[in-house]
């Protein structure tokens, strides 16, 4: 699976993934103001199932709806695609523009530095 989603899809699934399961009306409880009408709600579910993102249970008329893909799986996938689009799937480049344009302050470099030295040490221990 190498599909995105929308600003509009990613809020639905936002809302799926916390739920794990809703009919469209729970979704849009579940969404911040100002919330979508019932029909713009349907229709990027429908548009979700096409893509392969949602499944539905059938409730006679009615449809609960689940997600196939964790968010999680899609945060990997999503990643990949971002480092591969603006950074040429470079870390270093990554970090670079991280550290310089969002003028990361001492301690959150000193973090990144710790969590890149413990995963260093994970897979020399491997």
């Amino acid at each position: 699976m190498n599909k995105e989603l929308t600003k509009a899809e990613e809020q639905v699934m936002q809302v799926l993934w916390k739920l794990e399961k809703a009919f469209v009306k729970e979704i849009i409880d579940n969404m911040k103001s100002p919330k979508p009408a019932y029909n713009t709600v349907s229709t990027i579910i429908r548009i979700l199932q096409k893509k392969e993102f949602v499944g539905h249970y059938s409730f006679g008329k009615s449809h609960q709806y689940y997600p196939l893909i964790t968010k999680e799986e899609y945060r990997k996938q999503f990643f990949k695609g971002f480092l591969s689009r603006y950074f040429s799937g470079s870390f270093n480049q990554l970090v670079s523009a991280f550290s310089e344009e969002e003028n990361m302050s001492l301690e959150d470099m000193e973090e990144l530095k710790s969590l890149i030295e413990k995963k260093i040490k994970t897979k020399k221990d491997e």
